[in-house]
């Protein structure tokens, strides 16, 4: 019993993130993170997963002075933990962060501003055929879900 619930609330961590993007940031110098950024739009429950070489780059949260004058010593957040590190965006405001050991100096920083997720929109009426094609998928769906709870009951 105690693996269908475990089996339970791994489904539903799983549902819950399903909607959440995450955005692989290549922590590099000569990389111009505005540009990056600026195409994409970042909700909350997103996440931002940092790449770099650990010891030659950090990833630290910072307030917008220490983001626009590179102040590594005032930090909110040391992400910092094996140079494959995640952060999730859990509040709609604006974020900053910038990499320590003199890497801001070269332009190894990011601004984002976080949105809260839009309400959705009502979908036009579907065809006969994307019924079907949803309702496959449906079936499928419960079927994958069925099938991972009966091999967590067996272990």
């Amino acid at each position: 019993m105690r693996g269908l619930a475990a089996a339970a609330l791994l489904l539903a961590s799983m549902l819950a993130v399903a909607d959440a993007n995450l955005f692989t940031v290549g922590w590099a110098q000569r990389v111009n993170y505005t540009d990056w950024a600026s195409g994409k739009r970042f909700y909350v429950g997103d996440w931002l997963k940092f790449v770099f070489t650990k010891y030659q780059y950090s990833v630290l949260e910072v307030n917008q002075t220490s983001y626009e004058n590179c102040v590594e010593a005032d930090f909110i957040t040391n992400i910092t933990r094996g140079g494959r590190d995640v952060f999730q965006l859990n509040y709609s405001r604006p974020y900053y962060f910038i990499s320590g050991y003199g890497q801001c100096w070269g332009g190894v920083k990011l601004a984002i501003n976080v949105e809260d997720i839009p309400p959705p929109q009502p979908s036009p009426p579907k065809s006969a055929a994307t019924s079907v094609e949803s309702q496959v998928s449906t079936l499928l769906m419960m079927f994958l879900i069925w099938a991972f709870i009966l091999i967590l009951v067996d272990f």
